[in-house]
């Protein structure tokens, strides 16, 4: 693109009507006849792109667009509403015509005011200027992924409780990101449902400063410190492992241990770790420290379930676990109807079984729960508080399953745990089935033009909720990848038409009267 000095309009035809649009090379300039000299700026609001040229001109020279009200002052290009900044034009006259200089800043004068600009719209969840901001990115030629490396780094230490899913999500946009190279605009929907879940995770939240020094990395202490709560202690060994280098390599199998410790936050804490090592994957080291220091804090934490009666055998089923003859896994009938304890019992009684086995097993199992959830129980409102249930305590069940196969077939002494835990979801959502639903009826025929289809529907979910479209993606990609391990037999078949039934129903999130009948029949309890 030309660019310096570019001869415009004629002052005459300027003088005349007041203001004039100057076309030049895509751009749309117009300038401004006013008491305080000539002025030129871009003629697309950059709101919405409502022509300014039909805008209010004040005696102070700032412009109003009629459209909404948006103001700026037209010799800084100043947004008086904390917006877009106007691009703004210098000006000279020579002879009969009036000459506007175009010059784009270098790139990374660009990109650092892109990069602020993506800030102010991050912090007030300003979700159109995100999409514009993360445009400018593509269009200035940076590398667009840099948005998702600072939205963590503007949220990380905003998350009390550490991770959420916005963090696990952006794993898997980025993958999306990847197998849509070249393509601008699906590219554009991953960074911005990514960045927009962030800031949504944080918005208006204050900042929770990571502890600082650091010990020297020690997998049992890092371990023991998670288990105590040790916030502080935790944190400076994920340091410790930090300064060494190639932290995640260092710490993985000390966070699946952690995490695997105990029937953890339903799962989430054994989810997120692959997660984080593919954010460092995709974006690099220097992603390392927020991202693990966030991590080890929602492991730290969470919540312990098998403290809870209902999962409270977890750790006799794994002092127990292979200590049976039986070295065949259970059939998917043998779980049938089976609360957390019994599941987790016959678990640990078939443990001598080959993990892949009684991992084909138990996922078929979470599967079928899956495929078989009856819909009315997101209709009943006389559900006590712990007994709701919908689509997404059984997608965990094939995202928890992922994980485990991701990290127990490189750390093998940890199947126990992992397959234990499936066990728990097993028993968990066991008993919300409805027997009309038959596998039949859900069976894909063609998986490659199946997830294509999916995939082109995630790039426009229309879901207002960031964690019902952030679970749909996970549950999406994990079923993929399911699929594609030969290992686990008729199971994935199953996963693949639970999804299929997942997609094909409503992901009914709010309950307005079972809510307020939960809370009034509470409050009469307690009072």
């Amino acid at each position: 693109m030309t660019q310096g000095w570019i001869k415009s309009v004629s002052c005459d035809a300027l003088k005349r009507a007041g203001r004039k649009v100057f076309r030049f090379e895509g751009r749309q300039i117009v300038l401004f006849d006013t008491s305080q000299g000539i002025y030129a700026c871009n003629n697309r609001c950059p709101h919405e792109g409502y022509p300014l040229r039909e805008g209010v001109l004040d005696e102070q020279c700032r412009l109003t667009c009629n459209w909404h009200n948006w103001k700026f002052d037209l010799q800084t290009g100043e947004n008086q509403r904390d917006g877009d900044r106007l691009r703004v034009y210098p000006v000279e006259v020579r002879g009969d015509h009036i000459w506007i200089q175009i010059i784009d800043p270098p790139l990374a004068e660009q990109q650092e005011k892109t990069i602020n600009d993506l800030n102010h719209a991050f912090c007030k969840h300003d979700y159109e200027r995100l999409a514009r901001e993360l445009a400018r990115l593509f269009q200035i030629g940076s590398d667009p992924t840099l948005a998702i490396t600072r939205a963590i780094e503007w949220s990380s230490e905003c998350m009390e409780f550490g991770w959420t899913h916005a963090y696990a999500g952006a794993a898997e946009w980025l993958r999306l990101y990847d197998d849509h190279d070249g393509e601008w605009e699906q590219q554009l929907i991953c960074l911005l449902e990514a960045v927009g879940h962030m800031s949504e995770d944080t918005l208006r939240e204050r900042r929770y400063p990571f502890a600082s020094g650091a010990l020297a990395w020690d997998e049992d202490a890092f371990v023991a410190a998670v288990e105590h709560e040790d916030e502080t202690v935790a944190l400076q060994h994920t340091r410790g492992a930090l300064a060494d280098g190639d932290a995640f390599a260092t710490m993985e199998r000390g966070l699946a241990r952690a995490a695997l410790a105990h029937y953890h936050s339903f799962g989430h804490a054994l989810i997120y770790i692959p997660k984080a090592a593919e954010l460092i994957h995709y974006l690099g080291e220097g992603v390392a420290p927020p991202v693990l220091l966030c991590l080890v804090r929602s492991i730290v934490t969470g919540f312990r379930e098998d403290l809870i009666p209902e999962f409270s055998h977890y750790g006799d089923a794994l002092s127990g676990f292979g200590q049976g003859q039986n070295g065949r896994p259970p059939s998917l009938e043998a779980f049938a109807g089976l609360n957390p304890a019994k599941a987790m019992a016959l678990t640990a009684e078939h443990g001598s079984a080959p993990p892949a086995e009684l991992y084909a097993s138990l996922l078929a199992v979470n599967a079928q729960n899956m495929l078989t959830f009856d819909l009315r129980h997101l209709q009943d409102i006389d559900q006590p508080y712990g007994s709701d249930r919908g689509w997404l305590d059984f997608s965990h069940g094939l995202t928890f399953a992922d994980a485990v196969y991701s990290l127990c077939t490189r750390y093998p002494e940890l199947w126990p745990a992992g397959l234990l835990q499936m066990a728990c979801f097993a028993g968990r959502n066991a008993g919300y089935d409805d027997s009309d639903v038959i596998l039949e009826d859900w069976m894909v025929s063609d998986p490659q033009t199946f997830f294509q289809e999916i995939t082109a529907m995630l790039m426009d979910h229309g879901q207002s909720e960031y964690i019902v479209s952030v679970h749909l993606l996970k549950t999406v990609q994990a079923v993929k990848r399911l699929y594609a391990l030969p290992q686990v037999g008729a199971a994935s078949q199953i996963a693949l038409a639970a999804l299929n039934r997942l997609l094909s129903s409503s992901v009914r999130r709010k309950m307005v009267r079972r809510t307020a009948r939960q809370a009034m029949h509470f409050i009469r309890q307690d009072t």
